[in-house]
């Protein structure tokens, strides 16, 4: 599969979530079998480019190609700036953030709030398509079915989209009305890709490897996008793989190589956020990694307490070692179970979607 001129390891996709996929987590989801990985969006406001907060998102130091960068706002120039600012460092695909249900986004029109305005939302995708395009910079979209389930309009973006030049586009099958809550469905995202010619990626409740292969298979989709299912669970990308290429299940991974693995996210999360926020925002994935686990619960709400990286650091070793003490392989499906096994039929899907 390709995205412009960049071919693509596969085709399942790290989704882009606010706070979790930064540089660590994105290089460690590609380390264990992710193809591509689109980083958390960035504002086009000028005004906060100098932030921090900004300056970490836009980090992409050691980060293999290609390198996607997520922009969100409401103003066609300000999105084209945007993408120039991201290209001059390091962006090579620019994805428009059309799905983002954020209340603090949507009430200022932007991400899934785009949806609602058709003439905005083009003239956007016209204007950063336009800015990329002497950097050979292609453009993705990421949006949801519609605003609510009244006004789902995905079909007319999309192909809108597709004329304006987006070279891919990734439909999350929930409205912005659904935030993220009952059951993605994926009759919009089959309608989505029977009308175009450009590769679309299918988004939503995709959390083992049979879901992606029964989603894959009934939208007709050119590949899938994993969430928050990889919360903790960052191996889920090479078992998907494993499975559609044997049909059979990868081992579950050895405790001592989560122990390694996680030790090194957050020596790498360290890095790039420094002690005091490292410490404190490294507690959520922590949380993710042993919530399903033996004593996990107990140990969140201990290491929680901690304030700085070393205590940190020994006690998610210590806590590994000491599970391994008692099982070789960390517990089969262990991470986020959201949605439900696909059913076939457009009826029973829309059911679900109104459940």
């Amino acid at each position: 599969m390709h995205i412009g001129p960049y071919a693509l390891a596969n085709n399942l996709f790290v989704a882009p979530m606010a706070g979790v996929t930064d540089r660590p987590f994105r290089m460690l989801c590609k380390k264990l079998g992710a193809g591509y990985a689109v980083s958390e969006m960035v504002t086009s406001r000028p005004d906060l480019w100098d932030t921090l907060k900004t300056s970490r998102r836009a980090n992409h130091e050691g980060e293999a190609s290609p390198i996607a960068v997520q922009i969100a706002g409401t103003d066609a120039q300000m999105m084209a700036d945007a993408a120039a600012y991201n290209i001059d460092r390091g962006a090579q695909i620019m994805d428009i953030n059309m799905g983002c249900p954020a209340k603090k986004v949507c009430n200022k029109w932007a991400g899934s709030a785009l949806m609602q305005d058709e003439t905005l939302a083009l003239q956007i995708v016209e204007a950063v398509v336009a800015a990329c395009a002497p950097h050979n910079v292609p453009v993705t979209l990421k949006m949801r079915t519609g605003w609510a389930q009244t006004h789902k309009n995905a079909l007319i973006i999309a192909r809108s989209a597709e004329s304006a030049g987006v070279q891919m586009v990734t439909v999350h099958g929930r409205t912005r009305e659904q935030g993220y809550k009952g059951f993605a469905e994926y009759d919009t995202i089959a309608e989505v890709k029977a009308a175009l010619r450009i590769p679309v990626v299918a988004n939503g409740d995709i959390n083992s490897p049979e879901k992606a292969r029964d989603v894959l298979a009934y939208t007709g989709a050119d590949a899938v996008m994993l969430g928050r299912v990889a919360q903790g669970r960052p191996w889920i990308f090479r078992e998907v793989a494993h499975f559609m290429a044997t049909g059979t299940h990868l081992a579950p991974p050895l405790v001592v190589e989560v122990k390694r693995l996680l030790l090194e996210h957050l020596l790498d999360h360290y890095t790039l956020y420094g002690e005091f926020t490292g410490v404190r925002s490294a507690r959520k994935h922590i949380g993710w990694y042993v919530k399903s686990l033996p004593g996990g619960e107990a140990f969140r709400a201990q290491m929680n307490l901690l304030q700085d990286c070393e205590e940190q650091l020994q006690a998610v070793g210590t806590f590994f070692e000491d599970l391994g003490e008692r099982m070789d392989r960390i517990p089969p499906g262990t991470g986020y179970e959201g949605g439900r096994e696909l059913q076939s039929g457009k009826n029973k899907n829309q059911e679900e979607a109104s459940a």
